[in-house]
């Protein structure tokens, strides 16, 4: 099992910027893809970028290409997600996720079975 930890939510105004970490410790050897997801209340959880922790390879959800950016550091075991050009709609709790799976780029939460507790995004008009 992975225990994940998400830090770097806040609150920021409309145009700003944010970048989130998520420190793995555990068994990371047994996945091979994290990602992040967010949700707020009375919604599904959504899939935000996906990252192959091997290969690097990533995939984005449609509403955040081009203003985030996920990428892995091996070395410390460590998730990013910087994320640009914020406005109201990104507003949710973000969660950190890792699996070992072969849809990892799919963005769907079931495939992930290693979840962090969240940190919130607030982001103001």
């Amino acid at each position: 099992q992975v225990q994940l930890v998400e830090s770097g939510g806040g609150s920021v105004q409309a145009g700003g910027s944010l970048r989130l970490s998520c420190t793995a410790s555990g068994d990371t050897s047994s996945t091979n893809s994290m990602a992040w997801f967010r949700q707020v209340p009375g919604k599904e959880r959504e899939g935000v970028a996906a990252i192959q922790t091997g290969g690097r390879a990533t995939n984005y959800a449609d509403s955040v290409k081009g203003r985030f950016s996920i990428s892995y550091e091996n070395g410390i075991d460590t998730l990013y997600l910087q994320m640009n050009s914020l406005n109201p709609e990104d507003t949710a709790m973000y969660y950190c996720a890792a699996g070992l799976t072969g849809s990892w780029a799919l963005l769907i939460p079931g495939d992930f079975n290693s979840w962090g507790q969240g940190t919130q995004v607030t982001v103001s008009s």
